[in-house]
């Protein structure tokens, strides 16, 4: 089956800095895949790149066909409403209702009527059990259900794509597994291709069917949950990042500066000169 959205040998980087080299990356229709990798790595870079944002140095995306590193804004426009974005901290507008909310891509964009509106507007608030609280405004609303605001709006245009920009940042336990179920039910009930962007791996693993873990600008592992846990003894920095182990490097510089700051507390005394001998430390402290 064709991939819905392909990355061909893209590059992509921010002055001297080398964001992606060459990565080649196939996302299939229908299903959730997962991008994870360590803070700064591009994750979100990579769904603007997704959504016709930002363009490449060099490469091609493609999304359902569209070459969107060369797509006029009048095709970039009509794809990116069939696309669905849940950002990172749900972005609302703080001075509309949660109906207001997801009404707004419809009234943007749409001519339907006002009552077809509201009837779609209650649709999407039911989906995400949500329905009750359609008139609270979003300084009423906790986290976790201003997150599910966000997420009925990004379904509002009925898209068939929907990306995810790290969705369980922020939220408590109970939050987080209310929006495994929903992202993974809408996803099978209205035959979405969904893209998550997150680092939370016991999350990702409960509900992507394949993941892709990128890192210094190229993507190190991918495959579905068990095949990455299958390939973790052969791919260190694989294992590194999914048991959540820092590095030899890493844990020594980290000891290191531990140290420094409690001398500079006054907690420890000052390290020993390296070349003082055992004897001369001894005579020293007689």
């Amino acid at each position: 089956m064709k991939p819905y959205i392909q990355f061909e040998q893209l590059s992509f980087a921010r002055g001297r800095n080398l964001i992606f080299d060459r990565i080649d990356l196939a996302i299939p229709q229908g299903k959730i895949t997962a991008i994870m990798g360590p803070s700064g790595t591009g994750k979100t870079t990579l769904l603007r790149l997704i959504g016709g944002q930002i363009k490449p140095q060099s490469g091609r995306v493609m999304v359902d066909g569209l070459d969107m590193t060369r797509a006029s804004s009048k095709a970039l426009l009509a794809m990116r409403r069939r696309l669905g974005m849940l950002f990172q901290n749900g972005a609302l507008f703080t001075d509309l209702t949660a109906a207001e909310n997801v009404a707004f891509p419809l009234r943007e964009h749409t001519r339907l009527p006002e009552s077809m509106i509201e009837r779609i507007v209650a649709l999407k608030l039911q989906a995400v059990g949500l329905l009750a609280d359609a008139n609270q405004m979003p300084a009423a609303l906790s986290g976790g259900m201003a997150r599910r605001v966000a997420l009925a709006r990004a379904l509002a245009l009925d898209p068939a794509l929907m990306l995810y920009d790290e969705p369980f940042t922020g939220q408590d336990p109970i939050n987080v597994g209310v929006l495994l179920r929903l992202i993974a039910s809408l996803n099978q009930a209205l035959g979405l291709t969904s893209v998550l962007v997150s680092h939370d791996v016991t999350e990702v693993f409960a509900i992507a069917d394949l993941v892709f873990v990128i890192n210094e600008g190229r993507v190190v592992a991918s495959g579905s949950p068990d095949e990455l846990r299958a390939q973790m003894p052969h791919v260190p920095f694989l294992r590194q990042f999914l048991e959540g182990a820092p590095d030899d490097d890493q844990s020594i510089a980290g000891q290191q500066s531990a140290k420094i700051f409690a001398t500079a507390l006054g907690l420890v005394a000052p390290s020993e000169p390296a070349c003082m001998s055992k004897a001369q430390s001894q005579s020293g402290a007689l």
